[in-house]
């Protein structure tokens, strides 16, 4: 099976075919597929979908994926991979987008939430159509300032993405289940300020006593609390580590672990091997 590659951060296409583009294929990259016309069947990880107009798919670093086109389709693909996400972090004053990260990073714990298209709210989808309209038209004029200006659209278009994986966890749940599904999006909104993830911060802010709390969340997730957090910040760590050259002590600044020496101690626990034995793992896979 072909592994692709990207040459550069960003990357923009567009395509328009009567067959598939290219047969079943892995990235190591994070790719937004957007149909501007046609008809046909999208492949992904052994499901299938129909595709039409105004679908938009997500295809995440590894996945196998393909194409059978029906009708002469125009295709969109967004590509960036992590130099374009560490870029994300920088100071510039125009690369300011830091929430950015988070919410790709939302999308990352939550994409085994999706089927198929990615759009399940109706009125995004004309918003969708006219960010893309956007880009293609800064793409092409290429005027002053336009890559910024992307970068703004498409931080606008991953917003839309997720909250449409949000609506779609959030119909699957009953009323009780709502409080544990905001709960959780607490805890991924601020799992870089270590104060707000104490049982008694999250308490408070839910009006839920400290000694149910960890009793409540277990009741539903069949995990204790900060059991759960601990492994949800393990599962950012596995993302550096795959998608970043980020090094061990940075991570663990940024995800509130003592030292390098205590993001080690913890993940060799949890996973079995050290990060860096992980890191040159993932990287021989991808190879």
């Amino acid at each position: 099976m072909q592994l692709q590659n990207l040459s550069q951060p960003f990357e923009i296409r567009f395509v328009k075919v009567n067959e598939c583009p290219m047969g079943e294929h892995k990235n190591t990259f994070i790719e937004l597929i957007y149909i501007i016309s046609g008809k046909g069947t999208y492949h992904i990880n052994q499901n299938q979908f129909n595709y039409n107009a105004e679908n938009l798919f997500l295809a995440m670093p590894m996945d196998s994926h393909y194409t059978k086109v029906l009708e002469t389709t125009s295709f969109m693909f967004i590509r960036f991979n992590n130099i374009y996400l560490n870029a994300q972090k920088s100071s510039d004053q125009y690369s300011n987008l830091g929430e950015w990260i988070h919410k790709l990073e939302y999308i990352f714990q939550n994409n085994n939430h999706l089927q198929g298209c990615i759009l399940r709210n109706a009125h995004d989808k004309p918003l969708v159509r006219a960010v893309m309209d956007a880009i293609v038209q800064e793409y092409v004029n290429q005027q002053s300032l336009h890559k910024e200006l992307v970068q703004q659209l498409i931080n606008t278009l991953i917003t839309v993405v997720a909250r449409n994986i949000s609506l779609h966890i959030a119909d699957k749940t009953n009323s009780s289940q709502n409080i544990l599904l905001d709960m959780i999006h607490y805890i991924h909104q601020n799992i870089y300020n270590p104060d707000k993830l104490k049982a008694e911060s999250i308490a408070s802010y839910f009006n839920i006593s400290l000694n149910y709390i960890s009793e409540y969340f277990k009741k539903h997730t069949k995990e204790n609390l900060q059991q759960y957090i601990i492994n949800y910040k393990l599962s950012l760590v596995e993302i550096r580590l795959k998608h970043s050259d980020m090094r061990i002590n940075e991570i663990a600044n940024e995800l509130g672990f003592t030292d390098d020496s205590h993001l080690t101690k913890t993940f060799r626990k949890y996973k079995g091997v050290s990060p860096a034995e992980f890191r040159r793992g993932a990287l021989a896979l991808a190879s």
